[in-house]
């Protein structure tokens, strides 16, 4: 009855089924089963089915389901327009401009929806002096649909219904053979989005896959094509490449490509520099080992250690140029990040935490007095303290100095009291006196 009432109201048959050049893989052979789609996907695909429409879970869902993995979201493409879309469910909204996709809800789970699309021909599409091709947004079919992505383990589309795999590019054979190929001529594919490089780079060191031949060779040729990429868009897919839980084989995999140089512009820099290397790598495998352990992440703490020891040689260059520590400090932290962020779009909105996380760490060595209280209060103290250790332990900063805040903060106040070095801060704040109406003096507060 309901697929009755569907076919009343939007006017369409059954989704036709459509194969064409598809290679269709049934259940008996892939092993994926529906049981393995979130309840929100098999929602969106039943429902778009039941109004009439073909609907199909794709991409990094079905290869991760192929590679025993979890996906980490379903995606779902269809013939329906986001009109037709935002039609079937209630609660969905159409997003962005030119590129429109549908968000479907339930509950806290959120369905990305999209209409096939079709590549332009070179002739009619429209590029850059370089080939990047700026802008891509036409419907088509689902064979269209999947000659537009990118690698042919992402062209794979998985039928809820049917429990069929469609594959057009022989996708399910690469993934089964380890291999990440692009789809289409490599140079071409690289030429109309740069990007596509760091992908290739990024997915084959998240999912253990070597890279074809054919898809890494044209790579560091075409490499200085990543200058022509939007600032924006380059940091995003820094971002995706630092939080994929596989940041420390991206960067190996980066530096053996040399693709390393305009992403971060001075991160090749600092692996030169046998500490800074050493940090840094620390920096990554502890990332990653927080994403396994699905522990939260932030971007502004790896963004703060990849940079710290260009702060660090900036703010000896301004000390020894005659400014006070603290003062030198600021000004080497806005110097470091304004040259990065000539080259890399950094959100002023990570700013303040890596300011907080580098102003810290002469903290540290202040173990006197009240100051290890104090410090102890304050709201970015742990983060201060995780970073801080991956200074220990790359040996930068003296392992007794972590071990001893390692005990004082989690110690009683007894120990503490025992624990406190002489205070060395530094000359005490003079009070000032003034005189009372009488003559006599009077101490005030002190300044600051």
């Amino acid at each position: 009855m309901i697929k009755k009432l569907f076919k009343k109201v939007f006017g369409k048959s059954a989704p036709a089924r459509v194969a064409g050049a598809a290679h269709l893989i049934p259940y008996s052979e892939h092993k994926v089963s529906r049981d393995g789609i979130s309840y929100g996907a098999k929602r969106v695909t039943d429902g778009l089915q039941a109004a009439g429409f073909q609907a199909f879970v794709v991409g990094g869902a079905v290869r991760d389901l192929l590679l025993d993995r979890q996906p980490k979201d379903f995606d779902v493409a269809t013939d329906a327009t986001p009109e037709e879309v935002r039609r079937v469910f209630r609660r969905a909204r159409i997003i962005g401009r030119r590129f429109r996709l549908v968000h479907v809800m339930f509950g806290e789970e959120t369905v990305e929806v999209s209409t096939f699309r079709r590549a332009i021909d070179a002739e009619d599409a429209e590029t850059d002096e370089h080939g990047r091709i700026l802008r891509d947004n036409e419907f088509g079919d689902q064979k269209q649909d999947a000659e537009r992505r990118d690698f042919t383990a992402n062209a794979l589309f998985y039928d809820p219904t049917s429990q069929e795999i469609f594959d057009y590019h022989n996708g399910y054979a690469d993934i089964r053979a380890n291999t990440l190929r692009m789809i289409g001529d490599p140079e071409v594919r690289y030429r109309e989005d740069p990007v596509r490089m760091l992908r290739a780079v990024r997915l084959s060191a998240k999912l253990g896959m070597k890279l074809d031949q054919a898809t890494a060779a044209p790579i560091f040729k075409m490499k200085e094509l990543l200058r022509n990429v939007p600032e924006a868009r380059l940091f995003d897919e820094m971002l995706k490449l630092l939080l994929s839980g596989h940041a420390y084989e991206c960067i190996k995999k980066l530096r053996a490509m040399h693709l390393h140089h305009g992403m971060l512009p001075m991160l090749d820099v600092i692996l030169e520099q046998p500490m800074g290397e050493k940090f840094v790598m620390l920096a990554l495998q502890n990332t990653d080992q927080r994403i396994a352990e699905d522990k939260a992440t932030s971007p502004a703490f790896l963004f703060g250690a990849l940079l710290w020891h260009e702060v660090l040689v900036a703010w000896k260059a301004k000390q020894e140029a005659g400014e006070k520590p603290i003062a030198a400090m600021h000004a080497a932290m806005d110097e470091v990040l304004d040259r990065q962020r000539a080259q890399l779009a950094i959100p002023r909105r990570y700013d303040t935490v890596m300011k907080e996380l580098w102003l810290l760490q002469p903290r540290f060595e202040q173990r006197g007095g009240q100051r290890p209280m104090r410090l102890l209060a304050l709201p970015r103290f742990r983060a201060a303290y995780d970073f801080l250790l991956l200074r220990c332990q790359s040996g930068e900063a003296a392992t007794e100095l972590g071990t001893w805040w390692e005990e004082f903060q989690h110690a009683g106040d007894e120990r503490r009291a025992e624990m406190l070095l002489p205070d060395t801060g530094g000359p005490k704040k003079r009070r000032r006196r003034t005189k009372k109406p009488g003559g006599a003096a009077q101490a005030e507060l002190p300044i600051g």
